[in-house]
């Protein structure tokens, strides 16, 4: 039994996205106590930025013609996506920066599409149980001023759903900078009951990757 992590925050001390992912883990722990856990910090180790270039040039050049930097492209796209064939359950704990998604996980994401047995057409994936947490400094919902400008939340469930076949939960926290920002501090309230309704779907989302990859295994 294994679980890949994913984690692309910026501020690992203090990150509500990988908070959430840690109530995911540990119900995934409790339930499979002897399983191992891979984690993958985006931050801490980044994926070259010209990893992606390379890999996508290397496809188009005789494998004995490849440049070292085409090699070692090729090679780290093996290995995401070894790591992604190879655990029985996904986590990816994402936050939003600037409106989008974290280019973190974006290089590492293009770099793993590269790989034959991820990219457009593979079925490699599909129906592998995976949760996606992410955050929200504001609050993006309909009727809020800045509605629709979650350009996140969107594109990864499109990727990770959609492209990968994944059977994906998201577990989403907004106003996460309540408390930070003066300027909201008029939704204290509001953010600590999404703040606790996103801690209780984690949970639960940790809960249910367990005991689906449980029934996999007996079946």
């Amino acid at each position: 039994m294994s679980l890949l992590r994913i984690d692309a925050s910026l501020m690992p001390a203090t990150s509500a996205s990988r908070a959430l992912g840690d109530l995911v883990e540990a119900e995934w722990v409790a339930a499979h106590p002897d399983s191992v856990v891979t984690r993958r910090n985006l931050v801490d180790s980044p994926i070259p930025a010209d990893a992606w270039q390379n890999a996508v040039y290397a496809g188009f050049t005789p494998e004995g013609d490849r440049t070292e930097e085409q090699r070692a492209a090729v090679a780290l796209a093996t290995q995401l996506a070894d790591e992604l064939i190879e655990a029985d359950a996904l986590l990816f704990t994402v936050p939003l920066y600037n409106y989008g998604v974290s280019q973190h996980f974006k290089l590492w994401f293009d770099l793993a599409y590269t790989d034959p047995r991820t990219n457009p057409g593979s079925t490699t994936l599909n129906g592998k149980p995976a949760t996606l947490a992410t955050v929200l400094g504001g609050n993006y919902d309909e009727g809020t001023p800045k509605a629709g400008w979650d350009h996140s939340t969107p594109y990864l469930t499109r990727l990770l759903q959609d492209v990968w076949g994944l059977d994906l939960r998201v577990v989403q926290r907004p106003f996460t900078l309540v408390g930070v920002n003066p300027a909201l501090d008029q939704f204290a309230d509001l953010a600590a009951d999404l703040k606790s309704d996103a801690e209780t779907k984690a949970t639960q989302s940790g809960r249910e990757l367990a005991e689906l990859r449980g029934k996999a295994d007996a079946a």
